[in-house]
């Protein structure tokens, strides 16, 4: 197995991975590794990763996860109320405690990828990377070598979620810095409906490294909304590559809230592979400190008569940095096709930097595409006008950002979703003017 100066043990570790008895799944984890090997780790010399540079992995040595799960006790993890199910991983292993998958509905099969690969290793043959088929990404070939975790989520044809599933990742509470590799596989079978969120908190101090890698297939007719909240704590490096195909008259909603990390970045490739798809990917960050956040997608448009749209907005504090890559690309053949795409940010400090690279690469001739780009900082003036109605200053910077950041969560379909998300906003905003000395000066 390739050695990796990052991670203990390299490759191999010693360990006991899921579906360890499965011949092709152990060739996929050799392949994944030979990948790896020849492509390293990415650098800024890369197009794609030519705003982030992987630091901790030069600075810290990981420990993979043993077999061993972690007991500790966790308290008051998130969510957004009233579940279908929910799946609970500390440190990349499932906790049965905190989970509840005891009211899943007929034609629902959700759980950790391990039960998947134990009870219907057939169906994850035919499923796992038959998406995620890319070879130039040697996070995803990281994935693909080293997958220890994660969960599947599998909607048969026709049934209706009426409620949410959601999966929580707590990472940190160890002495000793940990790496996890969660592999999610997510197949909405055609005309189906579900909504999925995604937790990624970190608690206590401690780095870790979170590599994760999701596939989705959404079938013709099919609706699936994902929507993420990345929390990750100060000293956690967390990077998520996604994989999505839409078929024929299938939309997919997205939103991704990044609220933490040291460094996190997702990168998502999607495909608008049926006529009639649709795709809304939208997200907003918000970090301070010397967080670093990354959100690079491509869209491609495939087939004509499809539709996408990108909004993302971010708030930057203190000597954080943003990257914004987004690239949509419509095909020769793609007629028809309609393409949206914008990244705003908000700098509250000097020392504050955005990177943003929207990209629009058309060869239709009879489309509708347009994309654009703004960084600023807050409109003194209605900043001077709240102040002048007796509002106290960091309210009114509060009340302008959540405005600023409001637009691009009225993306959010799931209004409960929404209110949840807009919580985390709200909370995060106090803290900042405190943070910013202002909250005393004002009282």
């Amino acid at each position: 197995m390739t050695a990796v100066s990052f991670l203990d043990g390299g490759l191999d570790g010693g360990r006991t991975l899921p579906g360890e008895g499965l011949a092709w799944l152990k060739a996929r984890r050799d392949a994944g590794a030979e990948r790896f090997d020849a492509l390293g780790l990415p650098t800024p010399k890369l197009e794609s990763w030519k705003y982030t540079r992987l630091r901790p992995l030069d600075d810290t040595h990981y420990t993979p996860i043993g077999d061993d799960a972690d007991a500790t006790e966790i308290a008051n993890l998130p969510s957004v109320g009233d579940v279908a199910a929910r799946v609970v991983f500390v440190n990349g292993k499932l906790r049965t405690d905190l989970s509840d998958l005891a009211s899943l509905p007929a034609g629902v099969r959700f759980g950790p990828l391990e039960d998947i690969l134990a009870d219907d290793p057939a169906w994850a043959e035919a499923h796992l990377g038959a998406v995620a088929d890319d070879t130039d990404q040697a996070m995803l070939a990281l994935n693909d070598a080293m997958m220890d975790s994660g969960f599947v989520l599998h909607v048969a044809k026709g049934v209706a979620l009426t409620k949410p599933l959601e999966v929580v990742y707590v990472g940190g509470l160890t002495d000793q810095a940990v790496a996890y590799f969660p592999r999610n596989l997510i197949v909405i079978e055609p005309n189906a409906q579900a909504t999925l969120v995604k937790h990624h908190v970190g608690r206590g101090v401690g780095a870790y490294f979170a590599n994760a890698a999701t596939e989705i297939d959404v079938a013709d007719g099919a609706i699936f909304k994902h929507y993420k909240v990345q929390a990750e704590n100060m000293q956690a490096t967390h990077v998520a590559t996604e994989h999505t195909r839409i078929g024929r008259d299938a939309t997919y909603e997205c939103f991704n809230l990044a609220i933490g990390g040291l460094l996190s970045r997702t990168e998502a490739r999607i495909t608008l592979a049926g006529e009639g798809a649709h795709c809304g990917y939208h997200g907003a960050y918000m970090m301070r400190g010397k967080e670093h956040c990354d959100n690079t997608s491509f869209i491609d448009m495939a087939v004509p008569h499809t539709t996408c749209k990108q909004v993302f907005k971010g708030v930057l504090d203190d000597e954080a940095r943003a990257v914004f890559q987004g690239k949509i690309l419509v095909a020769r053949d793609a007629q028809k096709a309609d393409g949206r795409m914008l990244n705003k940010t908000l700098l509250l400090s000097d020392n504050a930097e955005i990177d943003t690279k929207p990209e629009l690469e058309i060869y239709a001739d009879d489309v509708q595409c347009a994309h654009g780009a703004t960084t600023g900082q807050l409109d003194q003036t209605a900043l001077f006008y709240l102040r002048s109605r007796g509002i106290p200053e960091p309210q009114a910077r509060n009340m302008l950002v959540q405005s600023f950041l409001g637009d691009a969560l009225q993306e959010i379909s799931d209004e409960t979703v929404r209110e949840v998300l807009m919580d985390r906003v709200v909370h995060w905003l106090p803290a900042h003017c405190y943070l910013a000395g202002e909250w005393k000066e004002s009282a």
